[in-house]
C-alpha cells in the first residue's frame, strides 16, 4: 500500500507512525469527554494515556519480537527497538497498557474499574485506526485468497507478500472494532456497574481477534494448531465472562442490602 505518506529529501513521513499518533490523540480527546461526564479529572486520563501508550508500544514490540524473531534480542538488540518498521502486536500493547493502568490507579488512589470504563471506547477506536495503519504498512496481512475484495500489495517496503491476493484482515478487524466501539459508546450510559463496559470490551475484542486470526497470514505461533493471539483471546473471553458474572452478582447483592 503506502508505507511512506510523504518524502522530502531524506525525510520520510511514515504512514504507520502517523496513524498511530492520530489514534492516540483521538483516543485522548474521546477519553477526556468521558472523564468529564463521569466526574474524573481529565488530566488524570491524559496522564494515564501518555504512560500507557508509551509502555504499550514498547510491550507491543517486545511481544512481537519474542514470537516472530526472538533471535533479535541477541543478534541485533537495537533492531528490537525499530518501532517505525511496524511489527507491533496488539496483545503485547494491551497487556503492557493494563499493567501501567493498574500501577497508575494504585499510585493515585483511583478506581480501576471506573477508569477502565472511561477508557474502553477510546481504546477500541484507537485499535480500529491502528488497523488502517497496518493496511497502509502491509502489516497484519491475510492469507492468500480468491475473494473479489482481496488486496494485493506491490510496494517493496510493505511487510506483506507482494503480488499475491490476500484477505484484507486489517479491514476485517477495523470494521469489527468499529462495531464494538459503536456498541460500547451506546452502552456507556446504560452500564449497570463499574467495570461492565471494560469487560464487554475485553470479551468483545477477544471474539473479534479469535475470528480474524483464522484469516491472518502472519500469525505468531508457539507451536500447535492455535496461534498465540487466539490463546490469549480465549483467555480474555473466559476471564471477562467470569468477572462479569462475579461483579454482577456482587453489585446485585450490594444493591439489595
Amino acid at each position: 500500500m503506502y508505507p511512506i505518506l510523504l518524502e522530502i529529501g531524506g525525510f520520510h513521513l511514515r504512514a504507520y507512525g502517523t496513524l498511530i499518533a492520530i489514534a492516540i490523540l483521538t483516543g485522548t480527546w474521546l477519553a477526556g469527554r468521558e472523564a468529564a461526564r463521569k466526574g474524573i479529572p481529565p488530566e488524570r486520563v491524559q496522564d494515564i494515556i501518555v504512560w500507557a501508550a508509551l509502555f504499550g508500544i514498547i510491550g507491543a514490540r517486545l511481544y512481537y519480537v519474542a514470537f516472530a524473531a526472538p533471535r533479535l534480542f541477541l543478534q541485533d538488540p537495537l533492531e528490537v527497538l525499530a518501532l517505525w518498521r511496524g511489527g507491533l502486536a496488539i496483545h503485547g500493547a494491551l497487556l503492557a497498557g493494563a499493567a501501567t493502568a493498574i500501577w497508575y490507579v494504585r499510585r493515585h488512589g483511583l478506581s480501576f474499574w471506573r477508569l477502565a470504563d472511561t477508557l474502553a471506547p477510546s481504546v477500541i477506536l484507537g485499535q480500529a485506526i491502528g488497523r488502517f495503519a497496518c493496511l497502509l504498512n502491509g502489516d497484519a496481512y491475510g492469507t492468500p485468497t480468491s475473494v473479489p475484495w482481496a488486496v494485493v500489495f506491490t510496494n517493496p517496503m510493505s511487510m506483506a507478500p507482494l503480488g499475491v491476493p490476500l484477505h484484507p484482515t486489517q479491514l476485517y478487524e477495523m470494521g469489527l472494532n468499529l462495531i464494538l466501539f459503536g456498541f460500547l459508546w451506546w452502552w456507556r450510559a446504560r452500564a449497570r456497574f463499574d467495570g461492565q463496559l471494560f469487560l464487554f470490551y475485553v470479551g468483545g475484542y477477544g471474539i473479534i481477534r479469535f475470528i480474524v486470526e483464522n484469516f491472518r497470514g502472519d500469525q505468531l505461533q508457539y507451536g500447535g494448531g492455535i496461534s498465540a493471539a487466539q490463546t490469549l483471546s480465549l483467555l480474555a473471553l473466559v476471564g471477562a465472562a467470569a468477572l462479569l458474572a462475579i461483579r454482577s452478582r456482587f453489585t446485585g447483592a450490594t444493591s439489595r442490602e
